[in-house]
């Protein structure tokens, strides 16, 4: 197993493990603790087949099915995260962590490419924990004491989900709310980190959303400081971990007239702590 960081504040490549494989219990935890370390971990060339990714998958959590597109026929908790060519909005084109409006939000999602475009379609993410320590004390006394209302009606997310909802959507559509503490505490890493987001956070909790909108336009401004980010470039095979506790990520949306195909797996997480 080799490392390389793609950014000082979050990423890594791993590359050496051939995941059409079973891990050793050794390499199964040095994957775990690279990924707890960099927020993501990208391995690249891993041309697995669904029965493949869902046993790899099952290495690190309980996958989960997402609660408004079905999954792939016999792989409910595989859903497809596509583009297509006539298309103009991208699925979950926003600064996000996934699902927030759910009581217990993933503890990660894994991406795997399965067709790219000849350009555009990169990922970036963003270390929500270096968000964190990089604000004022003043500022972090302030969101111990705050809770984040989300729900997944929010307009900039909602739209997102549009085609992939009319082709493969739930026959239930039903509207999903939960509050969160603005910081979060990281179970299995102990550190801190900023939980809220753009495409789902309403208001803070007590606070109408008139008052809190000052607010978080200058945490959401301030979570994807490129400081705090780094750039996954795809290719067929290419499979991204992410820690959904501890990172945002925003797809970009450059390459339209292209088809853009992944499969997506969630990972049930748990309630988010406060500090």
């Amino acid at each position: 197993m080799e490392i390389r960081r793609l950014a000082g504040a979050i990423g890594a490549e791993v590359t050496g493990l051939d995941l059409r494989r079973p891990l050793a219990a050794a390499q199964t935890a040095e994957l775990r603790r690279v990924w707890l370390e960099h927020g993501v971990i990208v391995l690249p060339g891993q041309m697995l087949s669904s029965d493949e990714f869902m046993a790899f998958a099952a290495t690190i959590g309980t996958p989960v099915e997402y609660p408004f597109v079905k999954g792939l026929d016999g792989w409910p908790t595989i859903i497809e995260v596509k583009k297509l060519e006539h298309e103009r909005v991208n699925f979950g084109g926003v600064w996000h962590s996934d699902t927030a409006y759910l009581e217990q939000p993933p503890m990660a999602t894994l991406l795997l490419a399965r067709e790219v475009p000849p350009h555009g379609g990169d990922t970036l993410f963003a270390s929500q924990t270096a968000a964190y320590e990089a604000l004022s004390e003043g500022m972090q006394r302030l969101l111990a004491g705050l809770r984040c209302v989300n729900s997944s009606a929010k307009a900039d997310t909602s739209r997102t989900r549009e085609d992939r909802i009319a082709e493969a959507g739930r026959s239930e559509r039903r509207v999903y709310g939960a509050e969160h503490p603005a910081v979060r505490l990281h179970p299995e890493t102990g550190r801190r980190a900023l939980y809220m987001n753009v495409a789902h956070t309403v208001q803070f909790a007590g606070l109408t959303e008139e008052e809190s909108a000052p607010l978080l336009r200058f945490l959401h401004e301030h979570q994807r400081k490129e400081e705090f980010t780094c750039r996954v470039r795809w290719a067929p095979g290419t499979l991204a971990l992410w820690d959904n506790r501890s990172t945002q990520h925003y797809p970009i949306n450059d390459y339209h007239g292209f088809r853009r195909v992944m499969h997506r797996i969630t990972l049930a997480g748990d309630v988010p702590r406060a500090v």
